[in-house]
């Protein structure tokens, strides 16, 4: 079974870069699973309904968020028509499971494929240099409690590398991957680690490159020689596409291998 995880997808030249390969990134590789970061997809800052569906049109059967999940406000309701009404699309867009309960939306999707092939995905937020949530470890070990299938991929958005580093270590043998998003900065430690979890600390952006992490360079550049606010504004040059592709065995759930992917215009 082949895992496709594409990285933060930030503003428009995400977006694009990401419209651009995805299908023959799918096709190329035998692709069965597709799941994509999508927290920065609306201008670098946030996901709306309507981005996300535009996502899901692509192929995704799984969108992850992160601590931009509640940037654009519409999406709390879209969020929260899941546990409305069950329409199944909202349902596999996820924010982080270790929000209090009463937030709206799910951290985690348990699904088949069409060829009966069972997966699940969680979705974790750190807390080290982030935001105070709850405990993304035990978060994991409850949701692990009630998730049936095998073959279960975890996306970590996190800023400290140790953290991420050390979530890979805590569920190595309980879940098929642990990937780490956040830092828009793809890391080059990709391994399967000794129980059978593929393991990357940051899968990197899907976005523009020609610039700080997103953001156009002389506003980055701005705050820093300056120290004063001011507003960030998505860049749009050399836009590149980083992916995570994992092949496990479907019947167990474990990793055989995970390969790193960047793909430019």
């Amino acid at each position: 079974m082949q895992i496709l995880f594409v990285g933060d997808v930030f503003g428009q030249a995400g977006r694009h870069i990401v419209r651009e390969h995805l299908r023959h990134v799918i096709e190329e590789n035998h692709v069965d699973l597709v799941v994509i970061n999508v927290e920065n997809a609306a201008g670098g800052f946030g996901v709306t309904p309507g981005i996300a569906e535009e996502i899901f049109s692509l192929g995704a059967h799984v969108l992850t968020t992160g601590n931009h999940v509640w940037d654009k406000k519409e999406i709390a309701d879209y969020l929260q028509s899941a546990r409305a009404d069950g329409d199944e699309q909202p349902r596999r867009l996820l924010r982080p499971a270790n929000y209090p309960g009463s937030a709206p939306g799910y951290g985690f999707y348990e699904g088949k494929l069409g060829n009966s092939q069972s997966y699940a995905v969680i979705n974790l937020q750190g807390r080290v240099f982030m935001g105070s949530l709850e405990d993304p470890f035990r978060a994991a070990d409850t949701l692990l409690e009630k998730i049936q299938a095998k073959v279960i991929l975890v996306d970590f958005h996190a800023e400290a590398t140790s953290e991420k580093i050390a979530l890979g270590w805590y569920l190595d043998g309980r879940v098929t991957g642990v990937i780490g998003t956040h830092t828009h900065v793809p890391t080059a430690d990709e391994r399967v680690l000794p129980n059978g979890t593929a393991y990357q600390t940051d899968v990197g952006m899907s976005g523009p490159f020609d610039s700080v992490i997103g953001v156009q360079k002389e506003l980055v550049l701005a705050r820093f020689l300056t120290g004063l606010p001011g507003k960030f504004e998505a860049a749009k040059g050399d836009p590149r596409m980083c992916a995570s592709l994992i092949e496990c065995d479907g019947l167990t759930g474990k990793a055989t291998s995970i390969r790193r992917l960047m793909l430019g215009e």
